[in-house]
């Protein structure tokens, strides 16, 4: 765990995404009595002198103005007024001073157009809302837009799609900073599932299943209890009673991934749960998790995450030692 996971400013601006704000203050801003470390100190920054409207009638008043940015380790920006209006010359200069400094900057929504403007994004991944992202492309030739995903993390710079994607987007740099125990609690504080995978739609073009729900979540459960088992997509098809095509197709419709990565992130996140919690030896973790083998374990792993399993226990696992 970290020390500090240092200081988060949240970005507010005449015609401030209420919505987008709300979800960075709760989840960066909100105190945790639930945790015994330090969580992050967070401040509201001033884009705009004067009064700062946002939508619904609400005026914000912010902590300090953008020399606050220079101090933080992490920036938010929720969203911007108007994915066409120009984005103020100081804010651009104190972004990419803090990014050059070392801060993550993670936009949710309209707000990739304030990372696009400022450079930073060039030759990088990046998303945004289903509907911006033509224009985007557009627009910044420059950036790798994926139109499909929740979010993208590249390192320092982290972008989401639509506002609820914006939780996960934060709930992800949570895990990056705490481990996937203490960011699911974070969900389960906000009444959510566990925190969704950058890869998985962000548009699923059927919303109501001719499958009902509880039929998939029901196999999904099923999975669950046998991950430490070599599943296959078609014994998932097998326990649904569908042909595998059938369930392919039916599984995409009501939860916009395949089940085949629906299976690998349910592995992923089993493992990190035992490397933060347990003594396992990545081997006996790796059989836990129904890999064939400990080296594509790792393979998947730090595909993945970003780094070994031995690695983030170092990080993650609260001083637990694997037993050999």
């Amino acid at each position: 765990m970290p020390e500090s996971p240092g200081l988060v400013a949240i970005l507010a601006y005449d015609g401030l995404c209420t919505f987008e704000f709300g979800i960075a203050v709760e989840i960066f801003g909100l105190t945790r009595p639930e945790f015994d470390f330090p969580w992050y100190e967070h401040r509201i920054v001033a884009v705009d002198q004067g009064p700062m409207r946002a939508m619904g009638g609400i005026h914000v008043l912010a902590d300090g103005g953008l020399d606050l940015l220079a101090q933080a380790r992490t920036i938010i920006i929720p969203g911007w007024r108007d994915r066409e209006a120009p984005v103020p010359s100081a804010l651009l200069e104190a972004l990419r001073q803090a990014h050059a400094q070392g801060a993550r900057l993670l936009s949710i929504c309209s707000g990739v157009f304030v990372l696009a403007a400022s450079g930073l994004l060039d030759g990088h991944g990046a998303t945004t809302h289903w509907r911006y992202s033509d224009e985007l492309a557009r627009r910044f030739p420059a950036i790798a837009v994926d139109p499909e995903v929740l979010y993208v993390d590249a390192g320092q710079l982290i972008t989401s799609a639509g506002s609820a994607a914006g939780i996960d987007a934060c709930l992800h740099l949570v895990a990056r900073d705490f481990g996937t125990q203490v960011a699911n609690s974070v969900a389960r504080r906000l009444v959510m599932s566990p925190q969704r995978t950058g890869g998985q739609a962000q548009f699923i073009p059927t919303p109501v299943s001719p499958t009902p729900r509880n039929d998939l979540s029901r196999v999904m459960q099923w999975a669950r209890e046998r991950l430490h088992q070599p599943l296959e997509v078609r014994d998932l098809a097998s326990e649904a009673a569908m042909s595998e095509r059938t369930f392919l197709r039916r599984f995409s419709e009501a939860s916009g991934q395949s089940p085949k990565a629906w299976l690998q992130h349910e592995r992923l996140a089993r493992a990190r749960e035992l490397l933060e919690s347990t003594a396992h030896n990545t081997e006996q973790i790796a059989q836990r998790c129904g890999y064939r083998s400990v080296e594509s374990f790792r393979v998947a792993f730090r595909s993945v995450v970003g780094v070994p399993p031995s690695v983030y226990r170092e990080r993650f696992g609260r001083g637990v030692k694997a037993i050999s």
